[in-house]
């Protein structure tokens, strides 16, 4: 996959003030997604940069594409961490501080959080940090179980389960005390720990059941965009 996050396409080259207008566009959505989630009005987002809302819809024709762009960044960083998180020697150890990892950054950003645990259509960006993501997590489960700290009837989509229910929460949680998030996270994952496995009543979800379950929670986002 390219740097640009489409394989096979190269942007083509903007006007300074085109490339002005788009970088201003990118760090005003940027803001807003972070303080109020994806479903900013797009004309909140052409006021702080500055611009109309015809220069931004020339620049991104869809919500879709500015979450692109927005989270592009970050998505690599996710991309970058999970490589990390695989070279651990110790898989339990390894998959806490991957996933400590990831909820810090979403703590204090609502986009990222919606972006990570509801239904929005995925750009080539996001959809290939989703596949590395589950990956990254079955592997470090599969070590795990075969070093003997996981019980051994959890699937990686028991875990993602659990982990988007929590992400949900998260923002809200650390506005009011931050950092009570970590406590709830430490509870998910003792109840992973082997010495705990008692017998579950019901089998894991699939990893398409879990995607249906995800965009059954989603936020919805069926609204006309605004702008």
């Amino acid at each position: 996959m390219s740097k640009s996050g489409f394989s096979g396409q190269r942007t083509p080259a903007l006007r300074a003030d085109a490339r002005r207008n788009r970088e201003a566009l990118i760090a005003a959505a940027r803001e807003l997604f972070a303080e109020q989630g994806l479903e900013t009005p797009l004309d909140d987002i052409a006021r702080r940069a500055g611009v109309g809302n015809a220069t931004l819809y020339r620049r991104f024709a869809t919500r879709e594409e500015l979450i692109e762009a927005v989270f592009h960044d970050l998505l690599d960083e996710g991309l970058r961490t999970g490589e990390e998180a695989r070279r651990g020697e110790d898989a339990w150890s390894a998959l806490v501080g991957y996933m400590e990892g990831i909820f810090e950054g979403l703590a204090a950003n609502r986009g990222a959080i919606e972006l990570m645990t509801t239904a929005v259509p995925a750009g080539p960006t996001l959809a290939e940090l989703r596949r590395h993501n589950h990956e990254t997590v079955s592997e470090l489960v599969r070590r795990a179980q075969e070093q003997g700290t996981m019980r051994a009837d959890v699937t990686a989509e028991d875990l993602l389960f659990g982990l988007a229910a929590l992400g949900r929460c998260v923002p809200s949680a650390a506005a009011v005390v931050p950092g009570s998030w970590r406590r709830h996270l430490a509870l998910l994952f003792d109840g992973l720990r082997a010495e705990a496995a008692r017998p579950l009543p019901a089998p894991p979800l699939t990893f398409r059941q879990l995607e249906d379950a995800l965009a059954d929670m989603a936020v919805p986002r069926g609204r006309a965009p605004q702008g």
